[in-house]
């Protein structure tokens, strides 16, 4: 849902960067779960005391976080809430998460792997998928490569080559 950016002023709060369609979207959570960089599986969950939009990002404070420097220990990780709090997606909509694990095949059939990552590099979601043998295909998810998604049938049909 964002990235911690880096602390903010001197007592605990945090600088995000959101990765939300309306930058404010965050601030209608009160419980954040956040993982610090290089920490794949350690979720801490967080509860939101205080925030605001400030330009593109938002300035947060959590509950027990009141020093500048516990809140730099913060800078990169990672933002998530709940799961069971985020409205269902609409009619031709889909969460990037649930894209992670779908096997990917081409207009031809052909096998490209499973989408082992949702990249975001601005202009749109960059599906990293990786097949038995280790490559790697970085493809666009956009409607001119992405063909169709089955979220329930665990597949993502793309127009993409295995020479690409």
């Amino acid at each position: 849902m964002g990235r911690v950016v880096a602390p903010y002023g001197v007592q605990g709060w945090l600088k995000v960067a959101p990765s939300t369609a309306a930058q404010d979207a965050l601030l209608d959570y009160r419980q954040w779960w956040l993982r610090k960089r290089g920490e794949a599986a350690a979720w801490q969950e967080a509860t939101l005391i205080a925030g605001r939009l400030h330009g593109s990002a938002l300035v947060v404070q959590f509950a027990g976080l009141g020093e500048r420097e516990a809140a730099a220990g913060y800078a990169g990780a990672e933002v998530g809430v709940p799961r069971s709090a985020l409205p269902d997606a609409g009619a031709g909509e889909v969460y990037l998460a649930d894209l992670v694990g779908l096997a990917v095949v081409n207009r031809a059939g052909d096998a490209l792997g499973s989408v082992r990552e949702v990249q975001e590099f601005g202009a749109h979601p960059v599906l990293r998928i990786v097949d038995d043998a280790g490559a790697t295909y970085l493809v666009p998810f956009v409607a001119a490569y992405v063909d169709a998604v089955d979220v329930e049938g665990k597949r993502l049909e793309v127009d993409w080559q295995k020479d690409y």
